[in-house]
């Protein structure tokens, strides 16, 4: 009987923003196409280039604070954790080079999935209304979208029709939030799938570091531009259980020590280690969901639909925290263990996202038979 000849193998494309100076859009980008390898794909990140966007993207990572100033002692930390990322970036499987604006250069692919980050996200600063991202002029047989976001452009603000027939172009869609869900229910007329960010779908395998300064015990601290309320809660619960605070990535002066020129393996190694973690970034609370670590999160206005999406998925809304929020809350959640029903929601939905990629991938694999 004659074998039904499939394509086992598909060449694959992930359409992400994976050259940003941030530790969660590079392990977003890492883990998501080495699930598709690990599948046994093809599968590289498209390296879309802009010189545009390379300029605004090296000018924040140099003012990552502001409004808050930047002390001039932070400049040449700031540059060495550019330098940094600049190194790890070589290090990902990528495609060869095309212009943003231009992808005719870019190689044919069975499948382009575009996804995860704020991919679709039409008031970002600097990639919003970039139409590559909406499928537009990609060389590729197939589109699909994997955990997509449109970061803080709200769904009520309704999505402008052009925009809305590129989306019609993608034979599958899945998203990461309830917002992104309620802007493509509202534009195209059914429910995509939610799914789980990489970082949390998929293995992280940092490289291996020497790390002297985390043997002692520390509160890894992730963010900018802390509220007072939640820097008081967090000074004063991190005193009482001496235990001192490690920033990452940034400065925060009410920290007790400050790491800036982090790179992503360090970041991973350190999100691992920690005791407890206090956040306002959505990867901030996935790493911690990631290592089964006590949080606590502030919800600031750009990252409020992702960081409220990623809560009420998995049942964890109790770790967003407000002014209102009392101090005995605060020493709940940074010290007792994950509610482990949290864990198994997650363990669920890793399921369902799963299924989501069998269906999507597979489907395309039978073109070829």
């Amino acid at each position: 009987m004659e074998q039904p000849k499939y394509k086992p193998v598909l060449k694959i494309g992930v359409l992400t923003f994976h050259r940003c100076i941030n530790f969660g859009s590079y392990w977003q980008a890492r883990c998501l196409v080495e699930g598709l390898q690990a599948r046994g794909h093809d599968a590289v990140i498209l390296d879309h280039d802009s010189n545009r966007v390379n300029l605004a993207e090296w000018k924040c990572a140099f003012r990552p604070v502001l409004p808050t100033p930047v002390p001039p002692a932070d400049h040449s930390l700031y540059r060495e954790k550019i330098q940094k990322f600049f190194r790890v970036f070589d290090t990902l499987p990528l495609s060869p080079r095309f212009q943003v604006v231009d992808p005719k250069e870019m190689e044919a692919y069975d499948t382009v999935v575009v996804g995860s980050d704020e991919v679709w996200n039409l008031s970002h600063p600097w990639y919003g209304g970039y139409p590559l991202f909406y499928g537009e002029g990609v060389q590729a047989n197939h589109l699909i979208s994997y955990a997509a976001s449109f970061g803080n452009y709200d769904a009520s603000w309704g999505m402008e029709q052009s925009w809305a027939e590129r989306l019609r172009n993608f034979g599958m869609i899945s998203v990461r939030d309830e917002n992104s869900q309620a802007i493509i229910r509202n534009a195209l007329g059914y429910e995509p799938e939610m799914v789980l960010d990489p970082c949390l779908q998929f293995p992280i395998v940092p490289e291996e570091r020497e790390l002297e300064n985390l043997e002692e015990p520390y509160v890894a601290v992730y963010g900018h531009n802390f509220s007072e309320f939640f820097i008081r809660e967090i000074r004063n619960w991190a005193t009482e259980k001496e235990l001192r605070l490690i920033s990452i990535g940034y400065r925060n002066d009410w920290a007790d020590e400050q790491w800036i020129a982090a790179d992503p393996h360090d970041f991973a190694h350190f999100m691992a280690r920690s005791e407890a973690v206090a956040t306002n970034f959505f990867h901030g609370c996935v790493f911690a969901l990631r290592n089964a670590k006590p949080f606590a999160c502030e919800a600031s206005p750009y990252r409020r639909h992702k960081l409220q999406g990623l809560m009420s998925k998995i049942g964890g809304e109790k770790h967003l925290v407000s002014e209102d929020t009392p101090a005995a809350v605060y020493n709940i959640l940074l010290s007792e263990p994950l509610d482990t029903t949290i864990l198994q929601k997650i363990s669920h939905l890793r399921q369902t996202s799963n299924a989501y990629l069998d269906k999507a991938l597979v489907l395309q694999q039978i073109q070829y038979a």
